[in-house]
């Protein structure tokens, strides 16, 4: 088995898992290439007793005769006929299992679990007559069964309301790395990039294992973006649509979302997306925009005094901010092209959003610096959009309220030096600051927290002006 980095609450769950001595049923679910098969295969301290995976659009008898195969192999003996029925497969793993779960713990291992279940073919419920039959009496049985596909994981196992009704034991959201254990997976791989460039490179296809395996040791940021996105061999310059097809059945919708919301960075409400992308119907745009925050390309972000109703969605995927702002539909391929980019105008835009969106999925780290971990604090966004001309209006894209009776308003600002703040900048944080009071009518102490990458370089210039500096340093914790 290999090492696995990061990861250190699903190794330690999965520790108390093998440990457990009871029947367990383990649904794991996350995005594509996230490293969910990787930390079954390696997270357990024993290898797995039998593993097989379902194939993407494959017919019910090749999803049989793969099964067949997966078990021969497990068994080490002459070839198995492939079974008429899943009912009669999981007979024969049935067969297999006993004598193993009579000595030790035994782990096995269903991946891909959605794309077994083809129309008619009778897959989902004979998988429930094995659970509840056979397998959730047995004590020293462990089953994994893991998708892509993660609204359909909660919506047909998780929330399952027939045979597998709360019968899931456990569940295991697999996430991105975060940045400081993408640090330490490129580490591990002898990548040496100092933290501005991991920061670039997490910013241009996020924490995804996959993805990040790709990088070379001795390539800059602009060499490793330049060969995975602009050549025509690219793994990621054809990455979007597989991946967006690959979780979805009807990708199409789902697409028009994620560039809706790559063209609105502050975020759309759930009313403007489908007026956007011309969705008839109301449940079907709350099924989409679910998939979506599920699946982890979309957030939605409750603003300041409101309810879950009133949610602004953003595009929070990385690789997918980064495909449609720089890949989809533009011409220039092959070495150089990333540099082109480096010090336009489209550059700095998209270096302010997806610094943004990291610094969103990292609030642990910056309650951790701002020394508030043990805090309960709410996390929202808010704008105020003005009723006259008399009125200012303000937007804020991380507020951090606590109940100690302070609120952190921060301000994200990406940029290659000390950020400086201009007079103008100076105007604008104030007219937030009072726009926010005025018309939220708080009375919590406000704290502006600027997280920048170097730091601010002239915020003595304005005193009381900023009550909180952080860097980017504090993201890799």
């Amino acid at each position: 088995m290999e090492k696995v980095v990061g990861r250190i609450e699903e190794r330690l769950l999965l520790g108390k898992i093998e440990k457990s001595g009871e029947p367990e049923l383990i649904a794991v679910y996350g995005r594509r290439r996230v490293g969910k098969t990787y930390l079954i295969r390696n997270g357990f301290s024993k290898d797995l007793a039998f593993e097989f995976s379902g194939i993407h659009h494959a017919t019910l008898t090749q999803q049989l005769e793969n099964f067949a195969l997966a078990l021969t192999q497990a068994a080490g003996g002459l070839p198995l006929a492939i079974p008429k029925s899943w009912m009669a497969a999981f007979q024969v793993l049935r067969q297999y299992l006993v004598p193993l779960v009579k000595k030790e713990r035994t782990i096995i291992f269903i991946d891909e679990f959605p794309w077994i279940n083809t129309p008619r073919s009778g897959f989902l419920p004979a998988f429930e007559n094995f659970w509840n039959s056979w397998a959730s009496k047995e004590k020293k049985l462990v089953v994994v069964i893991c998708g892509s596909a993660a609204s359909w994981m909660i919506n047909r196992v998780i929330n399952n309301r027939g045979g597998l009704h709360n019968r899931v034991t456990r569940r295991i959201r697999l996430l991105p790395f975060t940045v400081g254990e993408t640090a330490a997976y490129l580490k591990q791989r002898k990548i040496k990039l100092d933290k501005y460039q991991l920061l670039q490179v997490y910013m241009t296809m996020g924490g995804i294992p996959q993805y990040l395996k790709e990088i070379e040791p001795g390539e800059s940021v602009a060499q490793v973006t330049d060969r995975l996105f602009f050549t025509k061999d690219g793994l990621l310059l054809e990455e979007f649509k597989n991946l967006y097809y690959s979780l979805f059945d009807k990708a199409e919708n789902h697409i028009d979302i994620v560039r809706a919301l790559a063209k609105k960075s502050k975020g759309l409400t759930r009313t403007e997306i489908i007026n956007a992308c011309k969705l008839s119907s109301g449940g079907y745009a709350t099924q989409l925009l679910a998939e979506l925050a599920e699946s982890g390309f979309i957030t939605p972000y409750v603003p300041f005094g409101k309810s879950t109703k009133d949610a602004l969605y953003k595009l929070t995927d990385e690789y997918s901010i980064f495909y449609l702002k720089f890949i989809d539909g533009n011409k220039a391929t092959g070495a150089g092209t990333w540099l082109k980019f480096y010090s336009g105008t489209s550059w700095k835009s998209w270096g302010g959003y997806a610094f943004e969106s990291i610094c969103m999925k990292h609030i642990s780290q910056i309650k951790k610096a701002i020394g508030i971990e043990n805090v309960y604090a709410e996390i929202s966004v808010w704008r105020y959009l003005p009723k006259n001309k008399e009125e200012q209006g303000a937007q804020i894209d991380l507020l951090i309220d606590r109940n100690d009776s302070c609120i952190n308003i921060c301000e994200m600002k990406f940029s290659v030096a000390p950020f400086e703040i201009s007079k103008s900048y100076q105007k604008e944080l104030d007219n937030k600051l009072k726009v926010f009071q005025l018309q939220t009518g708080t009375r919590k102490a406000l704290f502006l927290t600027m997280i920048t990458t170097y730091g601010v370089k002239n915020g003595t210039n304005y005193p009381g002006l900023v009550q909180k500096e952080l860097t980017m340093d504090i993201l890799f914790a």
